[in-house]
């Protein structure tokens, strides 16, 4: 998808996160008249009353559940980068995300923990779930999207180390298949000083504490 595709007239463009509440007609109209047809393949009658803006309403939420593809990640952390001589861990927990999985384009959501050691710089700490979104609203697998943030913020803001964990469910396993309700698939990605084992550990365990 490019960005051609979307429309220019945005609600929303702010340090190079755009939310998208506008959509390219041109473009609504083709992915809906393909859901017309899965419809009518499917036995159901596109033109019954609960159904005749269905295919609007899945075309214009499958250009929200991916406009990741128009956004660039970096430049979102480009435009909050700060000169700081700060030199421990920085935790940003519990991140809500939502992906869709791109071998049954079925949802998977959960959350994200990124921690970073600064190097001389560090980031808005807004910015951080920006880039998890930016990544996540495309058609993903959990185990790239980990890789995708972690590389993202390593090659930004050049820390001392990077450590990403993310924790999902998925309703390809949920809803078909092996149909395990309550599965949680956990990836993990680190580079520098998260590679020793005291760091990644101190990382773990922040993580995994409550605010009292």
């Amino acid at each position: 998808m490019s960005n051609e595709n979307h429309s220019h007239d945005l609600d929303e463009d702010l340090d190079g996160y755009v939310k998208i509440d506008r959509y390219n007609p041109e473009m609504i109209s083709k992915i809906a008249g393909h859901y017309e047809d899965i419809l009518t393949q499917l036995g159901e009658n596109p033109n019954r009353e609960g159904l005749l803006k269905t295919p609007e309403r899945v075309a214009k939420a499958l250009t929200y559940l991916t406009h990741g593809y128009d956004l660039n990640p970096t430049d979102i952390l480009k435009s909050a980068m700060f000169k700081e001589e700060y030199s421990q861990m920085v935790l940003v927990k519990d991140i809500e995300v939502y992906s869709m999985c791109e071998h049954h384009m079925l949802p998977f959501f959960g959350k994200a923990h990124i921690a970073y050691i600064p190097n001389g710089h560090i980031v808005g700490l807004s910015k951080l779930p920006r880039v998890v979104d930016a990544f996540a609203r495309r058609l993903q697998v959990q185990e790239r999207l980990t890789n995708e943030i972690r590389d993202c913020i390593q090659q930004t803001l050049n820390p001392i180390g990077v450590g990403v964990v993310i924790e999902c469910r998925h309703l390809c396993m949920s809803m078909r298949g092996i149909q395990k309700q309550n599965s949680v698939t956990t990836t993990s990605a680190f580079t520098g000083a998260f590679l020793n084992e005291k760091t990644r550990l101190e990382f773990l365990q922040l993580i995994s504490s409550k605010l009292s």
